[in-house]
């Protein structure tokens, strides 16, 4: 857990103190609307279609239990009782009191904590794997990277003003957690022959209206001009960027306009000016911000338990829960646990603060006083031994945590969409509601194997639909809601070669109630169509294209599917 020193502290009191006199003139009618607007987005203060949004940074999604509390006490003093975990690592508020709001961060900075740069165009909140420090596949610590960018990128006097919002997303393992490929810059941690460390540099990937996967404009970047090639690639972006057309102002744009070749050279003629510089890192300044990270004290514990085994023969439940919502760790005789926000009939991503103040107690008593938020709106225990492992699961239960579908089809992310969002042009929270009861029976959704499903309510694409195996986006036809259903995205890497994808549309779109049926019929194509349980939806889309799936939606598919002629062949 990263600890202020005096200069952080320092920093987010006097930005409190700073937001508290501007929403005073401001209520006071001593500030007008279009400039308080600049002010409140600087402090991830949005106005939705009910009441002001308050979104908190969670920086790379790194919690203490005290700063869980704070949480749970924020929901239930200034809030309806919860709070939402989102796609970025944070956590949002969807009822403060404008009047409140510098209360609340007052309340935050106690614990180390704020909203800045949560929104407006700036560099955002840097995310990363939610297993970093314990994955049994990592190459760096991405925490200790993602606090230098952090650092480095709040209030820097030349990117507050950016053409648009800037995502930095930093993957310190061999499998590509953080969907780097669709992030403004994405870090991908890789060692070189002779061990040296460094970064692969992804430019122009994003989501939103016209989404893009990103380029590689660097293979290995040493670690010691990561800040320098991120301002030459940041002062490139600031330089061409348009500030005429929102929907156009995005790197992705500036890089597609540029041609690949042309911004990197670009970036590269930039970067000779800075590569020596002030922000050069020393190896003195990376252990400098790595002391500041208090670390667990692990136990030398054996790597097997026994009684773990028997209890998993035993009991099927448990096994189907660890089987899904436990992972590996890199120290012998730990595990992670994924704590599911995915129960059927609550949205995606919510907790009450009865629920916050209980995983907060769960991180006291089995995981170091530690917490991760993952992207796709789950909580995780990164340090849990493995002799207490159905232990935990006997608590989560009692929270409603211990939907055993971590990658399953009901595990899905989901913006707030039309319950909440002004920008959104229908409901999310339904939609996933009924797809999660349709396919509330774990013995199928085991028989259909890993599907990401992802909802967003607009284009702006807060639920990732593009890169969901099937994305579900809502669309406003003649003032009534309507969705659009792709497949074939994926998020990133998940073994050696297998690149981010953006999905396909399969055609029209479907009204609200329609759309289980849509998701079922989509699941009947892949389960006649795969060959082997090892293949997964997404495999299965990407070999055989959309049309096959569309033809089972739309009622033209072939009654006899190649796998089942198969098998009357093969009898």
């Amino acid at each position: 857990m990263y600890i202020y020193d005096e200069i952080d502290q320092k920093i987010v009191d006097q930005r409190v103190d700073q937001f508290r006199g501007q929403t005073e003139r401001y209520l006071a009618g001593k500030i007008p609307e279009d400039e308080f607007r600049a002010l409140r987005l600087r402090n991830g203060l949005y106005v939705q279609r009910y009441a002001p949004m308050l979104r908190v940074a969670v920086p790379y999604g790194l919690l203490s239990s005290k700063q869980m509390r704070m949480f749970a006490h924020i929901a239930r003093k200034y809030d309806r009782d919860y709070g939402h975990f989102s796609t970025r690592q944070n956590i949002q508020y969807n009822w403060p009191k404008l009047e409140e709001v510098p209360d609340i961060l007052a309340d935050l900075a106690t614990v180390q904590m704020h909203a800045i740069q949560t929104s407006g165009n700036c560099v955002r909140n840097i995310t990363t794997d939610h297993f970093a420090g314990v994955a049994a596949d990592e190459i760096v610590d991405s925490f200790v990277w993602c606090e230098i960018i952090r650092q480095w990128s709040t209030f820097h006097p030349e990117f507050n003003w950016l053409p648009r919002k800037f995502k930095i997303a930093v993957n310190g393992a061999k499998s590509d957690r953080a969907a780097t490929e669709v992030h403004d810059i994405g870090l991908h941690a890789v060692r070189a022959d002779d061990g040296a460390v460094g970064f692969r540099v992804v430019v122009g990937g994003g989501l939103g209206r016209t989404p893009m996967v990103g380029h590689t404009i660097r293979e290995f970047l040493p670690w010691q001009h990561l800040l320098t090639y991120l301002e030459a690639a940041l002062r490139i972006y600031n330089r061409h960027g348009r500030r005429d057309n929102i929907h156009k102002a995005r790197i992705k744009f500036v890089v597609k306009e540029h041609g690949v070749q042309r911004f990197r050279e670009e970036v590269e003629a930039e970067w000779l000016q800075l590569k020596d510089g002030p922000n050069t890192l020393i190896q003195a300044e990376v252990e400098r911000i790595e002391k500041r990270f208090t670390r667990p004290a692990y136990e030398k514990l054996p790597g097997h338990d026994a009684a773990l085994d028997t209890l998993l023969t035993s009991d099927t439940a448990f096994r189907n829960w660890h089987m899904r919502n436990v992972h590996p760790h890199k120290v012998p005789g730990y595990a992670a646990v994924t704590l599911s926000l995915k129960q059927t009939g609550v949205p995606p991503g919510d907790a009450t603060s009865a629920q916050i103040d209980a995983v907060a107690d769960l991180a006291d008593h089995y995981s170091y006083g530690e917490l991760r938020v993952s992207h796709e709106q789950n909580l995780i225990l990164a340090d849990v031994k493995l002799t207490e492992l159905h232990a935990v699961w006997q608590e989560a239960k009692k929270l409603g945590m211990a939907t055993p579908n971590i990658g399953l089809l009901t595990n899905i992310i989901c913006c707030p969409g039309g319950d909440f969002c002004s920008l959104a042009n229908a409901k999310s929270i339904p939609v996933a509601q009924s797809i999660q009861e349709r396919f509330d029976d774990l013995d199928y959704l085991h028989d259909i194997g890993e599907i990401d499903l992802n909802i967003s309510g607009c284009m702006n694409a807060c639920g990732h639909h593009h890169v969901g195996h099937i994305g579900i986006l809502g669309v406003d036809k003649g003032g009534e809601e309507w969705y659009q259903i792709e497949i074939g995205g994926n998020q990133g890497e998940v073994k050696p070669g297998v690149r981010a994808s953006l999905g396909k549309v399969i055609g029209p779109s479907f009204a609200r109630a329609e759309v289980p049926d849509v998701i079922e019929k989509l699941i009947r194509c892949y389960l006649d169509n795969r060959d082997s349980e090892a293949e997964r939806f997404v495999d299965v889309a990407h070999r055989v294209g959309p049309e096959l799936f569309k033809d089972y939606v739309y009622g033209k598919a072939d009654p006899e599917s190649p796998r089942r002629r198969r098998q009357l062949a093969a009898s």
